[in-house]
């Protein structure tokens, strides 16, 4: 049957009442204080980035608050330095670019694996509660300008090069990110290749075509703020006043219009990172991911399809990669249930991490 798009728009807002929105999830346990004492580094404004606010944080685990003409209003970007990045002045260091979910923040991302590593700078950016990583196909909606990829890729790269001791090349660079943020780390590396050496995606939305037209509509609903329509609807489902998806925009706001219909969608297809993993020849991928216990209504259920559809493009495709299936989470640690949650991701940053570091040595 041909469903037209006011019959998706009524499963939109069903997706958002069943499974929520891909990219919620129980955070991680809060990381111990960081190494060292005194004041986060002075970092100087460029590339258009201006800092609003003083660092805060301690010398080595801090966030910076800045403004962009790139993206509307204010955003938090996250720095976690090597506990040993003051002993040796001449010493330069890897990067990873590590990119939240839907609807977290930069300050939210505690995961404690991100501070194990002595070997690597980690820069966690906003991408909004929303924003997909991605410059939106209409910057002229309620939500301001949503440049995402441009305010990453254009400025926090080279922003965080001229103020830190980064080895500032394509080998010594990696781009990782949960649930959205997978999709984003995929995309990032798909259009600039250039940039980065290795990639990551932990239970990320990495199929966006018809074939996981579940994930397309859960982002749809993030747009158009279905859960706020859910919440209006519905008795005590969830509080409408502490939405972070208003101002509500229209579905066809980031990419043009998600509806299949006569090649219409077009532009979600040139995104989708399942149908491009060639662009990714010569780059690292790791691909992690759960099953959601084999509950319908579990995103990691839905997820688990999605990222099978990219390890099958990647055989095809005669790739190499890492891929990881933790299934129920039972052997994947105490705190991992398969769930989408931040105790299953704090395992895959337990693995990723140490291959990253041992990439950018070799």
């Amino acid at each position: 049957m041909t469903r037209t798009p006011h019959r998706w728009r009524r499963l939109v807002a069903l997706l958002a009442a069943v499974v929520g929105i891909v990219g919620t999830a129980t955070a991680a346990a809060p990381a111990q204080a960081a190494a060292g004492t005194g004041a986060p580094p002075r970092m100087t404004d460029g590339y258009g980035l201006t800092q609003t606010d003083q660092a805060v944080g301690d010398r080595t685990d801090f966030y910076l608050t800045v403004t962009t003409p790139e993206v509307a209003g204010k955003h938090h970007i996250k720095i976690i330095l090597p506990s040993g990045y003051y002993d040796d002045p001449a010493r330069r260091y890897p990067v990873l670019y590590f990119l939240h979910g839907s609807p977290d923040d930069p300050i939210q991302q505690n995961y404690p694996a991100l501070t194990m590593s002595n070997a690597m700078i980690t820069v966690i950016p906003d991408g909004g509660a929303r924003g997909w990583y991605a410059n939106w196909l209409n910057q002229n909606t309620p939500a301001g300008a949503q440049n995402w990829e441009n305010f990453h890729l254009n400025q926090v790269i080279p922003f965080i090069d001229a103020n830190l001791r980064t080895v500032a090349t394509k080998k010594a660079r990696a781009v990782a990110g949960v649930s959205m943020g997978g999709f984003g780390a995929f995309h990032y590396a798909q259009d600039r290749p250039d940039l980065f050496s290795q990639t990551a995606s932990l239970s990320g939305d990495i199929d966006l075509s018809v074939d996981s037209m579940d994930l397309r509509l859960a982002v749809v609903a993030s747009l158009i703020d279905a859960q706020g329509v859910v919440c209006g609807s519905s008795s005590g489902a969830c509080d409408p006043n502490n939405d972070p998806y208003k101002p509500a925009v229209d579905s066809d706001a980031l990419f043009g219009t998600p509806y299949p219909l006569f090649n219409a969608d077009w532009r979600w297809n040139a995104a989708d990172p399942s149908q491009h993993m060639d662009k990714l020849a010569g780059i690292g991928v790791s691909v992690y991911v759960g099953n959601g216990r084999g509950v319908a209504t579990e995103p990691e259920f839905w997820l688990e399809g999605a990222s099978k559809h990219v390890k099958d493009r990647m055989d095809a495709l005669g790739m190499p990669y890492h891929y990881v299936d933790y299934g129920d989470g039972a052997a994947w640690g105490s705190h991992c249930n398969g769930a989408h949650n931040g105790g299953c991701w704090e395992q895959d940053l337990l693995d990723l991490i140490p291959r990253l570091e041992r990439a950018f040595a070799s």
